[in-house]
């Protein structure tokens, strides 16, 4: 966010124009020295004495203004930006673990550049309630410290990795149950760049059977 504070605006601290009342409380003309009355040369109507002339209302002062909106309306702008950023980062902080508001587009004109974490596994055998450590198919992509999520076609939950060996995770108690083949996977997203869509992945079983052809 650039401020700037050097382009001040300076008040111009506009004065009403006051009229002299005559004792018959009608304005007062103004007289030259032969005692004739004066005359607005553009309108030909009689110029009026006044107490305070006021303000006159002329181009200079207009775009001084008009300089004035535009200023104020640029800085609103940006100040808006700079809160909405503020917002998201707050967001992030609180409700993602581990973020750090990495993946975050600011909506300032600068944006982060990511990709999808796609790391995937599945878990050779069924996991019981409770457990910390189990096996899964390949390590792959998977650090300490890092949130997957652990799924089947029944549960979902997700958990922080605490260690991973050759070909196990360990990971808090898990509060489900998970059948074989269930996925653990850094997101569980499902991209489709056809429709521009995010979905949550699917996990499912398949019946195979044989057929012998003659």
């Amino acid at each position: 966010m650039n401020l700037s504070v050097t382009n001040r605006y300076e008040v111009l601290n506009w004065k009403d124009r006051i009229w002299k009342i005559g004792d018959d409380g009608k304005l007062i003309p103004k007289m030259d020295s032969n005692g004739q009355i004066i005359l607005n040369p553009l309108t030909g109507q009689p110029e009026y004495e006044f107490l305070e002339d006021g303000t006159r209302v002329n181009a200079k002062r207009l775009n001084h203004m008009d300089d004035g909106i535009y200023m104020a309306h640029d800085i609103i702008v940006q100040l808006t930006a700079t809160i909405r950023r503020m917002q998201i980062q707050m967001e992030l902080d609180g409700r993602v673990p581990g973020n750090s508001g990495t993946f975050a587009d600011t909506l300032d004109g600068s944006t982060n550049k990511i990709m999808l974490d796609k790391a995937m596994t599945y878990v050779p055998l069924a996991i019981a309630i409770g457990t910390t450590e189990f096996k899964v198919a390949s390590v792959e992509g998977f650090t300490t410290f890092t949130q997957v999520t652990i799924y089947d076609d029944e549960h979902s939950e997700d958990v922080v990795i605490t260690a991973v060996g050759a070909d196990t995770i360990a990971v808090q108690a898990l509060k489900n149950a998970y059948k074989k083949g269930a996925k653990v996977a850094r997101s569980n997203v499902e991209i489709d760049t056809v429709n521009s869509e995010m979905g949550v992945g699917d996990w499912q079983t398949y019946n195979v059977e044989l057929v012998e052809v003659v």
